[in-house]
């Protein structure tokens, strides 16, 4: 069926029945059921406004499934409490905000809600990806390195403890940038295509929220999206930077990404978005990777490690100290990381490509196409494999 995106105006409608009262898994379900209600009148009869058709069809199921009179004066309640959520909401200081949920755009405001003081961090990253991002429970377990159960688990908990919470009090920044940041790489790397969305909400965030994190996540985002169109061929075939045509990368994208973190590094608040970022920067801003700044790499994965000891950036580093100081150097540093860490195996036989071990690396390589988990990422990595084994040596 051609028309509107329900994915993406689900989050919404959720945004408006919460603000009517609803408690979060609630209008979660009755989204859900008018979602399917969509789908099967939609292609016969589609309204001329879908999101207020949504809204109308979701609140009558939430309406039914609320029998008790203590479920309607609960319901009651938290309408009496809409505007103090309004006006403690990020969105007031917004232009063209409207509190009643008319035309300010729910998402954002959702993911503020999931971030609830009540939830800790990793529940509400799971949640929001589940509720708002759209991902599957699958992928944000994935996402987390844990098994879907676990996750599906979590995600259940989350939902039981601010089924009796007041959602008037929006959670940190901390929580909403992580989950953004989650949203964005699935988005980038996988198989539901919510990058642009999640770009597009860290934009409107950075609008309303002047915090130097939340630009060093719209630069980092910017920095990453420009290489979109390199990192395919023309058959979808994974091409990893190193091998990517640069004159296909944004230039614009580039240049805002840089022009939105010297700004935000200028104000010497450094934090871990802003570290990625200017990696990131930097690999943008070499002709290739034998010109990139690999010493000031290592400088700026050091800063990353200070602030968060992130195993996939001690990955990172130790394949930059590998250009730098070199490929025996870097895989000394790979001592460091966990041998569980997915691509560590793929960056260790990187590293012995580069020493010239050739029959180390083809094995290497053969081993990290076994545990990849995704299909491109495999068939690249087994046809590395088969290159470096073909030619022989070591």
């Amino acid at each position: 069926m051609s028309g509107p995106d329900l994915r993406a105006l689900a989050p919404q409608v959720i945004g408006v029945l919460v603000r009517r009262g609803a408690d979060f898994a609630a209008a979660e379900d009755a989204v859900q059921d008018a979602l399917l209600e969509a789908l099967r009148v939609w292609p016969r009869d589609q309204p001329r406004n879908p999101r207020g058709w949504l809204i109308a069809v979701a609140w009558r199921k939430f309406l039914d499934a609320a029998r008790s009179e203590a479920a309607r004066r609960r319901r009651e309640e938290l309408l009496a409490g809409e505007q103090v959520l309004a006006s403690s909401s990020p969105f007031s200081t917004v232009p063209g905000a409207d509190p009643a949920g008319a035309a300010v755009d729910d998402t954002l405001w959702l993911y503020f809600l999931c971030a609830h003081p009540s939830l800790p961090i990793p529940s509400a990253v799971a949640l929001t990806l589940r509720a708002v991002g759209g991902l599957t429970t699958r992928q944000i377990a994935r996402a987390f390195l844990v098994p879907e159960a676990t996750m599906a688990q979590r995600i259940s908990r989350a939902k039981r403890t601010i089924a009796g919470e007041r959602l008037d009090r929006p959670g940190d920044v901390a929580t909403v940038l992580r989950v953004l940041y989650l949203v964005f790489n699935e988005g980038y790397t996988g198989e539901v295509d919510v990058a642009v969305e999640a770009l597009r909400l860290t934009r409107q965030l950075s609008a309303a929220i002047d915090h130097p994190e939340v630009r060093g996540l719209l630069a980092l985002m910017l920095l990453h999206h420009a290489r979109r169109a390199a990192r395919r061929d023309d058959d979808g075939e994974l091409i990893p930077l190193a091998e990517q045509d640069r004159t296909r990368w944004d230039p614009r994208a580039i240049a805002e990404g840089v022009a939105i973190l010297q700004a935000a590094l200028a104000r010497d608040e450094l934090g871990e978005y802003q570290a990625q970022a200017a990696i990131a920067a930097l690999h943008a801003d070499a002709p290739s990777t034998a010109e990139t700044d690999w010493v000031q790499l290592v400088e700026w994965y050091d800063e990353l490690l200070a602030l968060s000891d992130n195993p996939v950036a001690r990955l990172g580093r130790a394949v930059a100290v590998g250009h730098a100081d070199g490929p025996h150097a870097g895989l000394a540093a790979l001592a460091d990381v966990a041998e569980s860490l997915p691509r560590r195996t793929a960056a260790q036989a990187y590293l012995h490509e580069l020493a010239g071990e050739r029959a180390v690396a083809a094995e290497l390589y053969r081993r990290a196409a076994a545990e990849a988990t995704s299909l491109p990422e495999r068939r690249y990595l087994g046809r590395k494999s088969a290159d470096l084994g073909a030619g022989g040596g070591g």
